[in-house]
């Protein structure tokens, strides 16, 4: 496995939408795994392909309950709303304010190709978001109420 460099804001890829991936492959195998790597050694609680500078709808997902592993992830329901504080790996140094929905469910593949639902409630519901939006190029900043400027 390896650990990849996390692009930052202002690269291209960040405001991409990324593409389906078509099939699973021993490729997306590494690919996951990389991104997992990538995710624990900076110390975040999701990642997304675009923020490894590869455009394809892949992500990883620990808030400490178990790696999440999903391919072509589709948000099927948002419901409520809760307002957190959001950092990103691809904008160190900024957080601030974003309301989510407080409760989602999500389909998408597990690395075997197997479709698969997940909901997901407080921070799990936020990390699952927050990497569904790098899938389309929107970053945590774009719709931040407020800035938490400052902090850690």
């Amino acid at each position: 496995m390896a650990v990849y460099r996390i692009v930052q804001l202002g690269e291209e890829v960040l405001r991409e939408k990324a593409r389906p991936v078509p099939r699973i492959t021993e490729t997306i195998h590494r690919l996951l795994d990389n991104m997992a790597e990538t995710m624990y050694d900076a110390k975040g609680v999701g990642l997304a392909a675009p923020q490894i500078g590869i455009a394809k709808r892949v992500i990883v997902v620990d808030v400490g309950d178990n790696l999440l592993e999903l391919i072509n992830p589709v948000l099927l329901v948002a419901e409520g709303e809760a307002i957190d504080v959001e950092g990103c790996l691809s904008i160190p140094g900024v957080q601030g304010e974003v309301a989510r929905a407080a409760t989602v469910r999500v389909s998408g593949l597990d690395r075997y190709g197997k479709p698969m639902e997940v909901i997901g409630e407080g921070l799990l519901a936020r990390a699952l978001q927050h990497e569904l939006d790098h899938l389309d190029g929107i970053l945590f900043i774009d719709k931040m109420i407020r800035s938490r400027e400052g902090t850690d």
